[in-house]
Order: C-alpha cells, then structure tokens, then sequence
C-alpha cells in the first residue's frame, strides 16, 4: 500500500478516535435528560432545568464547533524568506533572518534562549500567546490547551464558550444534585415505590454529585487563570520576554483579564456568542502596521486590550 494511502488511513482512525471523548459526553448528557425530564419528572422544577440545560449545551457545542484562530498571513513566512531561511546553515544566522523578518511584527515574547519563536510546521513566526498543537497540526493563537472532551483547541476564538461550558455544566450537576437529593434519601430508606425511576434516581444523583467535584475544581482553576490573564501553558511555563521570563508579564488588572475573554458589553458576559470583536479588530489591524509606544498607549485607553499587545514593550510590563 502506497505511503498516503497508509496516512490517510491513520489520520481517519485518529478522526474518529478523537470523536469519542465528546460522544460519551452526549451520551451522558441525553440519559442524564431522559433520567431527569422522563423519570424523575418533578414538574415544578422543569423550567429552571431546561433553562440551565439549554446554555449548557448551547456553550458546550459552541466550543466545539468554534474554529480555533490561526496567525493571520502577515507572520506567514513568504515564498523568498522560506529560500532564504533555507540557505542559512547555522542557528545563529537563521536567527538573524528570523529577526529582520519580525522587525515590524508587534511581537515581544522569545523563546527561554531569547531567540524568535518560529514553528517548522507552520512556517511562521509565532505571534505573543501562540503555540503549535501537536493534535491540530496548527499554530492557534493564545492557545490554552487542547481538550479531549470537545475535540478542539480551547484558545483565543472559544475560551469564552469554555468557561461559560465549565460554569453552567457545573450549574447543571449542581441543580441535579440538590433537587435530586431527597428522592435519593428516600431511594435508601425505601420510601420509593419499586419502579424502573428508582434506579435512574440512584445513578443520576451519584453522576451528577460526582462530575460537580471535578468541575468545580476545574471552574475555579480556569477562573483564577483568568484573573491572572494566564493560560495553562503559561501557568506551567512562564511566558519568556527579552529581559527574562516573567509569570505576570500579560496581566492588564483584574477588570481588563476579565474583559479580554468576555469583553466589554455586559449584556453578552453570560451568553455563549463571541463578544470580542473590537478586541480582534484591534488585533487585525494592528498586524498591518509597526506598533509604536503611542499607539500601544492610545489602544489600552480606549480599552482594546487583546493576545499580547498591551503586555510589553522592549520587554518591559507596559500596563498594571
């Protein structure tokens, strides 16, 4: 069998093994629907249930089904820095092409040698907060991790529709729990008439309690990483700048952390849309110009704080 044939084959199975993590997930998620709505069935409390149901899957499928955002074109090596990176033997010398190169990019974050950070497989020179996921086979801006349970990358484009997944998850079980919890009490004390539902009561109360612990450790983990604007990486790893690592170095204060994932308008805090469009316009567009001090200045007064932008200049904390 032919080379790509073999490629194709194990990049298909890789696919569908992917898959697996999110499809148990949705086969919880629908029997813990069914247990609940069909079987347990208490009426009074319906609406909230389907309330917090409804967000909670809304923000689950948003974060998977949300593209992870990639480097635009402009740190894209071109067809002639390629041939020209490619003549240069030693490392030292590939790094001064890579610098001539980044010289107008607004990029301050280095590797932990102090050279450029440039990945092989994408070609590029990797913007402040990027990395390259090993699953994607892509380079994905501000990238937290990559998480098994929704198949995709959790970076800059779906960390909001993360949290708000871990927050009304956990909001799920939690309401799970605690209106479930006299009927499981009385599963024990055999107040409960021998029926089919009684089984359904004991399982769905023990999933739900069970999965609260583990969310609510990871809920909170998530938010103090919010407040510190750090991602996991960068909390195993402090980001590296030229004057040396430094673990605070993206930290703009609590108000502006919090606004960089949620962004400014209020209304959308709690909803699973996108509510940083001026924050990834000021991204955009600042990729197609040097960026100078003033400009810097005049962007974080305006509040357009966004990746790695407002963090520092010649290496230096720009904004506390």
């Amino acid at each position: 069998m032919a080379p790509s044939g073999s490629r194709s084959i194990k990049r298909s199975c890789q696919t569908v093994l992917y898959w697996i993590p999110v499809l148990f997930i949705n086969l919880i998620v629908a029997w813990s629907y069914y247990a609940y709505v069909v079987q347990l069935c208490i009426v009074v409390y319906l609406l909230a249930y389907h309330v917090i149901f409804i967000l909670f899957t809304w923000a689950y499928w948003q974060t998977i089904f949300t593209k992870p955002m990639n480097p635009l074109k402009e740190f894209h090596l071109s067809h002639s820095d390629k041939e020209m990176l490619e003549r240069e033997d030693r490392g030292e010398s590939q790094q001064e092409v890579l610098r001539r190169m980044a010289k107008d990019l607004p990029i301050y974050t280095r590797t932990m040698s102090g050279a450029i950070r440039f990945c092989d497989r994408c070609q590029l020179v990797k913007p402040d907060r990027c990395h390259h996921c090993s699953v994607c086979d892509k380079c994905i801006l501000k990238m937290d991790h990559h998480c098994p349970w929704v198949n995709n990358c959790v970076g800059f484009s779906n960390y909001k529709f993360f949290m708000l997944f871990l927050a009304y998850s956990l909001l799920y079980c939690l309401f799970i729990t605690a209106t479930d919890l006299q009927y499981f009490i009385k599963f024990w004390t055999n107040g409960l008439p021998d029926t089919q539902a009684k089984f359904h009561i004991m399982f769905l109360f023990f999933a739900a309690s069970m999965f609260s612990v583990s969310l609510a450790s990871l809920f909170v983990y998530h938010c103090w990483l919010v407040f510190k604007n750090r991602s996991t990486l960068e909390a195993v790893r402090a980001p590296a700048f030229r004057h040396g690592a430094d673990k605070n170095g993206f930290s703009l204060g609590l108000s502006k952390n919090f606004r960089q994932v949620f962004g400014d308008e209020m209304r959308y805090w709690l909803l699973p849309v996108f509510s940083s469009t001026r924050v990834l316009k000021t991204l955009q567009a600042s990729t197609r110009r040097r960026v100078t001090w003033d400009n810097l200045r005049r962007l974080n007064t305006r509040g357009c704080s966004f990746q790695g932008k407002l963090q520092r200049f010649d290496g230096e904390p720009m904004f506390h």
